[in-house]
């Protein structure tokens, strides 16, 4: 949210509010010189303007030597090179129509593509506006059908934002419970509440019908209230409501039977009569209990339309949206109430985080058929984005209506079109996440404090990862400002882009950092970590190869963990053991970092299990989701995989398609795994007859979300018949997917590397978790005892 400084508020009225804004154009209309294709959707209040861009950024790139040639003349394996790159990125504003003026000038001053014949319009504004439309832009106006934009809007939120849909929960500690979407997001019900409302039935992605509706809706609330209280304000309407009580004006159960009607199975509290007081009653009413009777009278309604919608076209997920909601506290909570009341809470009522921007959306999309956008997937961009406002009452209650708020979001389009992966047991009830910091209060103020206080040393890592680039210092520090305005705001608004996890917080300084051209802090650290731990890497594998059969079981694991300890986001592994690896000698780091390793029994332990399992037959493939450059992947990973090629086990190698931290990516593992294919015989076979195979997951996290893969990597993991997972790491096993459930044998190693996190799992710093898992009914073993929730 962005908030536009006032020129002259002496002579600012409610005509001219529009020309005293000073619109900051870095903040609001982004890369607005790259525009292309635009769309407006009107309201009685509210514009939502979207538009397309093209955005140059820079990416890291490496590139292998040639150590045949004298190119090779250092013992570097690979070099790095930042280049420039150009992705597309979708952009949607959203403010009140008083500005509609100004935003047009400014857009029409800042506008240099000029291929741009049209804009697509739609909302109620859309007719009203079109003349100003056509002289400020010099576009011509296409008008969209609203129900048409309002479904394709939905649809491609719905698709995209895995944490768009929530639940709405008044007294509850959180008040947003964030809804897993569905992998299928169809069929569903839409029920719009304007100025009346409309019950859509939406079964694809082009069908939908229109099934039903009232005349009763946003504009009966609005206009009755207005008459009731004198109150012309839509806002301060809802703000009397949320003061008032409507047991004043409205005639219960109870008034009339001096109880609850047992036989009727009717409660004493139950509104027998919306009003019903106001006809005997010798008193007035105060406004604020006439606004709240009249909301529950008209929500109540609704909310008994859309539940009979509901099971007599047996659909269980109904979204509520329009201006009626927007997002309001005392709407959500009287709709999600009357959903309770008549389905006995089968059906949940759920709210959409960008619900206002639908029609532009839509709208937007229709305009862009031709470049056919469904085609790719999309995730937001958290620096860009303004997130979910604060709506509570007795929080700044009339923050929507300050003047000069401007909302954003931000879509970036992905390299890699990205789908569930096949082995999930339950797509629909995957939760990433293994703790939610929106509920969880004293984990949220542990991390948020965490991240913080890790912001110098990211910065620094930055700026040192371009020490040839003088304005670095300038970049970084725009980076910490906007990332702790990103923590300050997510303090009170932790709902504020879904629900918040270490994940997100990950994720959106991972963000901030590639919108100020900082693409991969850890390069250079990567890069001199693969070189070294490559040196000792047969060494390694002439250890293991002189123990027994047995002796070597426990020492590949043992070897994978210790090389899990080499992590750069872990303070504490920085400061005991990277720095001295990268100085001086990597080999008695890797022995070091085993000593280091708590002794079995570990915290979670399923060794013996796994132990008796590969007494059996080999499996037929493995998928493994790798974790750190340098010593993890191939000192602990490479002869990890080595052992069940030579098991007969394929193995698909799954790594980030981009940088994070200090995770390996794709382009960096090809590299690796060639020059080590050079030296052992045993992975340039499995490379040779396509028996290993190295794949990008679509991820560029230090975390996993197993329902948004690569969609190259589902399908061969489908096509080879996985019948074994591998999860190895802190962020991609603990943080997330430590409860994942898969159809599968799945392993999931890592060691706690936080404190903190270790003391709450009843552990200790170094402790292990070694968790093998069978699914139920298949009559294998079962998993080992597991600690608290993280």
């Amino acid at each position: 949210m962005a908030e536009c400084s006032q020129v002259d508020s002496s002579k600012a009225s409610r005509h001219t509010m529009d020309k005293s804004i000073t619109l900051p154009p870095d903040e609001i209309f982004r890369n607005l010189e790259n525009a292309k294709r635009f769309a407006i959707d009107i309201g009685g209040s509210l514009t939502k303007l979207a538009y397309y861009s093209t955005v140059q950024h820079k990416v890291a790139k490496v590139r292998s030597f040639d150590h045949s040639a004298k190119e090779a003349a250092s013992d570097k394996l690979y070099e790095i090179s930042v280049q420039e790159e150009v992705t597309a990125r979708l952009h949607f504003i959203k403010f009140e129509n008083a500005y509609i003026e100004t935003c047009l000038d400014f857009i029409k001053d800042h506008l240099v593509n000029t291929e741009t014949k049209v804009i697509k319009a739609t909302g109620g504004g859309a007719h009203k506006f079109k003349e100003l439309l056509e002289r400020k832009l010099g576009l011509r106006v296409d008008k969209e059908d609203e129900m048409t934009c309002l479904i394709k809007g939905c649809n491609f939120v719905l698709r995209n934002i895995p944490h768009e849909a929530f639940v709405y929960a008044k007294h509850a500690d959180s008040e947003f419970r964030f809804q897993t979407t569905h992998p299928d997001i169809f069929p569903y019900l839409l029920v719009n509440i304007g100025s009346g409302v409309s019950i859509v039935k939406v079964e694809s992605e082009d069908k939908f019908e229109r099934i039903g509706g009232s005349s009763i809706g946003g504009g009966t609330f609005w206009g009755l209230g207005a008459l009731l209280t004198k109150t012309k304000r839509f806002d301060e309407l809802l703000q009397l409501a949320s003061k008032g009580q409507h047991t004043s004006v409205d005639m219960l159960v109870k008034d009339i039977y001096g109880g609850s009607y047992g036989s009727l199975g009717l409660t004493g509290d139950l509104i027998a009569s919306s009003f019903g007081k106001s006809a005997t009653a010798d008193k007035e009413f105060s406004k604020e209990d006439m606004a709240k009777s009249l909301l529950h009278m008209i929500s109540n309604d609704i909310g008994q339309l859309a539940c009979l919608y509901a099971k007599l076209h047996n659909l269980s997920r109904v979204y509520f949206g329009g201006f009626f909601i927007r997002g309001h506290p005392v709407t959500m909570h009287t709709i999600t109430y009357s959903i309770n009341f008549f389905t006995k809470g089968e059906v949940q009522a759920l709210f959409l985080r960008h619900e206002g921007y639908l029609g532009a959306i839509g709208a937007f999309l229709k305009g862009a058929e031709e470049d056919n956008p469904n085609q790719y997937s999309w995730g937001e961009n958290y620096a860009g984005s303004s997130g979910l406002m604060s709506i509570s009452p007795d929080m700044n209650p009339m923050q929507r209506a300050r003047s000069g708020t401007f909302d954003m979001l931000e879509m970036d389009r992905l390299e890699r079109q990205l789908v569930n992966l096949s082995l999930l047991q339950d797509p629909s009830s995957y939760i990433p996440d293994t703790v939610d910091l929106t509920e969880d209060a004293l984990a949220r103020e542990y991390w948020l404090d965490c991240f913080e206080e890790a912001l110098d040393g990211v910065v620094k890592r930055a700026v040192a990862s371009q020490p040839d680039m003088p304005e670095s210092v300038e970049r970084a520090e725009k980076f910490r400002q906007k990332y702790r305005h990103k923590l300050q705001t997510l303090r009170h608004q932790p709902f504020a882009y879904g629900s918040l996890t270490v994940r997100s917080l990950l994720d959106t300084r991972e963000h901030c950092l590639n919108e100020f051209n900082f693409p991969d802090p850890y390069s250079k650290i990567k890069q001199r970590e693969n070189d070294v731990a490559l040196k000792f890497y047969q060494k390694a594998v002439r250890t293991l190869e002189a123990l027994s059969w047995e002796e070597r079981q426990f020492a590949l694991v043992r070897g994978v963990l210790a090389g899990n300890v080499f992590d750069w986001g872990a303070k504490a592994v920085s400061d005991l053991l990277i720095c001295s690896v990268l100085e001086s000698d990597p080999e008695f780091g890797f022995e070091e970092a085993k000593r280091q390793l708590e002794e079995r029994p570990w915290l979670v332990d399923s060794y013996d299990q796994w132990f008796h399992r590969l007494k059996g037959r080999p499996h037929k493939c493995a998928l493994f989701f790798v974790d750190n450059s340098g010593v993890d992947i191939i000192l602990g990973v490479m002869p990890f995989v080595r052992e069940l090629l030579s098991r007969g086990t394929e193995v698909v190698l799954a790594s980030n398609s981009g940088p994070a931290l200090n995770d390996v990516t794709n382009g960096e593992l090809q590299i690796l795994t060639e020059r080590i294919a050079a030296m052992d015989p045993v992975i340039q076979a499995g490379l040779k007859e396509d028996r290993l195979t190295l794949i990008q997951s679509g991820s560029s996290s230090p975390c996993l979300d197993l329902s948004r893969l690569d969609k190259v990597l589902a399908m061969v993991v489908r096509e080879r018949n996985t019948d074994l997972v591998i999860i190895e790491g802190m962020g991609r096993a603990i943080h997330t997917n430590y409860y994942a459930t898969l159809s599968c044998e799945s392993l999931k190693m890592a060691v706690i590397k936080n404190s903190w996190l270790a003391d709450r799992l009843g552990g200790k710093l170094f402790s292990v978790v070694f968790k093998y898992e069978v699914p139920a009914g298949t009559g294998g073993l079962t998993e080992a005892a597991a600690p608290p929730s993280p």
